[in-house]
């Protein structure tokens, strides 16, 4: 169940590895680049490891994207890695009818404090280090209805690495963890769950979102991808009555680069939340627990129990 593969050598640390790759979900060639890369240096953050070294991963449509273009783009991800402390020593690209761009990251873990899906232990309180709404804002992108100032901000937090996150974690004594992002919260939180053996409640009205991002799930602009998120994970949540539909859809918005969601021992989240918040992370919420019962089971309600 976990983020990325982890390797135990026989001497040395360890190491953890992954792959990750988007399509476009902004027009500036640098942003994207940017973007992709921390969602892909995300996985190794989840696993509680430091990236060390990637290989780009590109599929270009020659007849579209011209060298210029493609060059921002690995430009972006370059400066992003840099940032990581992470080097991006080659790759591979290929023609591609659509174009993708991501890495493949190897990094360095400490075997003995892993941030580990099957890490997590019922009554571990969970929190979240960035908001929800980055797909729903990304339909809206693509069709011109966010504003040039929640446009920026989106973008800002969907570039921010979860290198902090990730930090305050194990300085608070974390011991599970996985980023946000396809599955949306309420997939990624069943796997979570699922790898501890446990069930979750979530607390819809203390997770942070964008601000923007429930009006536009009202007026429908809700992506496929979310609404598929919502059709995986029916089986096994159950709602509250009072949480609407698009509350719904909100929670199971498919996240690009989103935040970690960290499990952590009652009685700690206090001081996890303020390790975040003297990080500087996007956001450093408790949005839930974890809980005895079915593994995978979620229950939500609209507020803290």
């Amino acid at each position: 169940m976990d983020d990325a593969a982890l390797l135990r050598p026989e001497s040395g640390p360890g190491l953890v590895f992954t792959v990750d790759f988007i399509t476009p979900i902004v027009d500036e060639p640098e942003a994207f680049g940017a973007i992709a890369a921390a969602n892909a240096l995300s996985d190794v953050y989840a696993m509680g490891g430091e990236p060390q070294v990637a290989l780009a991963v590109c599929g270009v449509p020659t007849d579209l994207i011209g060298l210029d273009v493609l060059a921002r783009i690995f430009r972006g991800g370059r400066d992003k890695a840099a940032e990581a402390g992470c080097a991006i020593a080659g790759g591979h690209t290929v023609q591609d009818p659509e174009l993708k761009y991501g890495l493949c990251v190897l990094g360095r873990v400490d075997p003995g404090h892993l941030l580990s899906q099957t890490g997590a232990s019922p009554g571990d309180r969970l929190v979240l280090t960035k908001p929800i709404g980055a797909g729903i804002a990304s339909q809206a992108i693509k069709s011109g209805e966010l504003d040039r100032r929640d446009l920026e901000h989106v973008v800002d937090v969907m570039a921010a690495l979860n290198r902090d996150a990730k930090d305050a974690a194990l300085a608070a004594g974390a011991r599970g963890a996985t980023d946000v992002t396809g599955f949306g919260l309420l997939g990624h939180l069943r796997h979570l769950a699922q790898g501890a053996g446990c069930a979750a409640r979530l607390w819809a009205g203390e997770v942070p979102r964008y601000d923007f991002a429930l009006e536009l799930a009202r007026a429908g602009r809700v992506p496929g991808g979310s609404k598929a998120n919502l059709a995986y994970v029916a089986s096994s949540t159950r709602f509250e009555e009072a949480i609407a539909e698009e509350e719904r859809l909100l929670l199971a918005d498919a996240q690009t680069s989103g935040g970690l969601l960290i499990a952590i021992a009652a009685g700690r989240e206090d001081e996890l939340v303020r390790e975040l918040a003297s990080r500087g992370t996007p956001a450093h919420a408790v949005v839930g627990e974890l809980a005895e019962g079915e593994a995978g089971r979620i229950e939500v309600s609209a507020e803290r129990r």
